[in-house]
């Protein structure tokens, strides 16, 4: 093979390499895509509920139950304060043991308690409706993928799709999207944005987009 022809090769390697390299990175700029519905994975019907277990029948007569005498009251009491007292000291001791540690040790009994990151997923899981025709559809818009368009007028771009982390109370689920409108067919006209923030799963009343038309919400998201 002559060196030229190499020469050839590789100019030509360097020019797909470029090439590809521009087209994965504007996605976001693409046109949008069509929305398609996400497909619910299949559900097992539950399982049969055994029957309620026999138990003996109620005596005819009331038993009588005796309340318990009063010295076992101020045993309890006593036992109560003793526990008050083993409390106190061993608060106490925890505060000692606060003041005797170092810097660096306190910093590392911290960071062990610091809770972990929300985990960041792929994918967010969107469902929008169309209150005049009662149209409706969840799909899913991919983080930092290409637009997606439902309805022929709302199109839906997702920067951020993140889930609680195990520490948190609420478990959540929370993505951050660009809503624009503009239907399809007007491309002269710039699309006009509607909705820009973060929506919270838990809350889709008071996080969802609220159009007079339109309204959408986050599901959830997946990797």
């Amino acid at each position: 093979m002559t060196r030229t022809r190499l020469l050839m090769i590789g100019t030509a390697a360097v020019a797909l390499a470029v090439s590809g390299g521009v087209v994965a990175g504007g996605w976001q700029d693409a046109p949008a895509q069509n929305a398609t519905p996400v497909v619910e994975p299949a559900v097992s019907p539950p399982p049969q509920a055994e029957g309620a277990p026999t138990g003996e029948p109620a005596p005819a007569v009331p038993i009588a139950i005796t309340p318990p005498s009063e010295p076992g009251a101020i045993e309890m009491a006593v036992v109560e304060d003793g526990d008050a007292a083993a409390d106190g000291l061993a608060t106490d001791e925890d505060a000692g043991e606060d003041e005797g540690e170092s810097e660096t040790e306190k910093a590392e009994r911290l960071a062990d308690e610091t809770p972990a990151p929300r985990q960041r997923r792929r994918v967010a899981i969107v469902e929008a409706i169309d209150k005049i025709t009662a149209e409706s559809m969840r799909f899913e818009v991919e983080v930092g993928g290409r637009p997606v368009r439902f309805n022929q007028a709302l199109i839906f771009t997702a920067r951020a799709c993140e889930v609680s982390a195990d520490a948190e109370l609420v478990q959540d689920s929370i993505a951050y999207l660009d809503i624009t409108l503009q239907p399809k067919g007007t491309q002269v006209s710039a699309p006009r944005q509607i909705f820009r923030g973060w929506m919270f799963a838990s809350t889709p009343a008071l996080s969802g987009l609220q159009h007079p038309i339109y309204d959408a919400w986050i599901v959830g998201c997946k990797a």
